[in-house]
């Protein structure tokens, strides 16, 4: 008779237990191969436009905070590095005084403010954050709920899911892009898009919510929602030159990257933070090179394989 096989962590390729969003993601990264396309190649260009601004790169920081355990004033030091780079930066919780310490580095920031239960509070937060010149403004809707399906609570603050409606007021209140953070179905991105943001982040939060689909599987059918109409960024396992090769070859704006970056940022600080932008660039220019993607506007999906198809 067979016995029944109890797994252990030693079973699990990323030291995680199944449904592990993030392992499953990592996982789709990797069944994703690419073909090479060498004749009438040139070099590439990585340069975008976002909402009237130029970047040479479309690999963004993500929207990380309380990064202090990582070093002193280390939000600034990110927005340092993003900007030297020539990159987004995206920032999430945090009080005023470091939102406007990290717009006064010149770094174009987008920032990403929680679903509060209170929302006068984000409509407070949405009216600091114009104030400080952000390139945009928008919510992670993910973070209503906890896992145990009650509102969530982040640093004392009760969270609540939010409607079609009250993102529809966010919009109306603010005079920059809003952007929908979190944005995992079809349905959430039609509901988006009907409430007028000027873009999206496909996005799982990094895991919080266990068996979440690969922001990159889901990616092809929200787009066929968005259909150009508004960006569409890809968040949660950016961690190389070549994922977000896929991303955007599969139809992304952009793509951001986070605790990969932490530690160049723990290293170097902002120095160390440009250093590995700049070193995923140069990993996505060479891929897109041998890929025949002279620039971000001729992108293939075509070169993109599922392994073992």
């Amino acid at each position: 008779m067979d016995e029944k096989r109890t797994a252990s962590f030693a079973d699990y390729p990323y030291g995680k237990e199944w449904g592990d969003s993030n392992r499953i993601t990592r996982e789709y990264f990797d069944s994703l191969l690419l073909e090479m396309r060498h004749l009438d190649g040139r070099e590439s260009d990585t340069a975008f436009t976002l909402y009237g601004e130029n970047f040479a790169t479309p690999v963004m920081t993500a929207a990380l905070s309380h990064l202090d355990h990582v070093r002193e004033n280390a939000m600034v030091e990110l927005a340092k590095g993003a900007a030297e780079a020539g990159a987004v930066n995206w920032v999430g919780m945090g009080d005023g005084e470091e939102l406007s310490e990290i717009t006064k580095t010149g770094a174009k920031t987008i920032k990403i403010i929680k679903p509060y239960a209170d929302n006068n509070l984000i409509f407070e937060k949405i009216a600091f954050a114009q104030d400080c010149g952000v390139l945009a403004v928008g919510m992670d809707i993910d973070h209503a709920f906890d896992s145990h399906g009650s509102y969530d609570k982040v640093h004392g603050y009760e969270m609540k899911p939010k409607s079609m409606e009250e993102i529809r007021e966010f919009v109306r209140a603010s005079s920059v892009p809003f952007v929908v953070k979190g944005v995992l179905s079809q349905q959430d991105a039609h509901k988006s898009l009907e409430a007028g943001a000027q873009g999206i982040v496909v996005s799982h939060h990094h895991g919080i919510m266990d068996y979440a689909v690969p922001p990159l599987m889901i990616l092809p059918d929200i787009l066929k929602v968005t259909a150009g109409q508004i960006p569409v960024f890809v968040d949660c396992g950016v961690t190389t030159g070549a994922d977000a090769f896929k991303a955007l070859a599969l139809g992304a704006t952009a793509v951001c990257a986070g605790r990969v970056l932490l530690k160049f940022l723990e290293r170097e600080g902002g120095e160390g933070v440009c250093k590995g932008i700049r070193q995923m660039n140069g990993e996505l220019k060479g891929i897109m090179a041998k890929t025949g993607c002279c620039d971000l506007s001729h992108m293939d999906k075509t070169v993109i394989r599922r392994k073992f198809d």
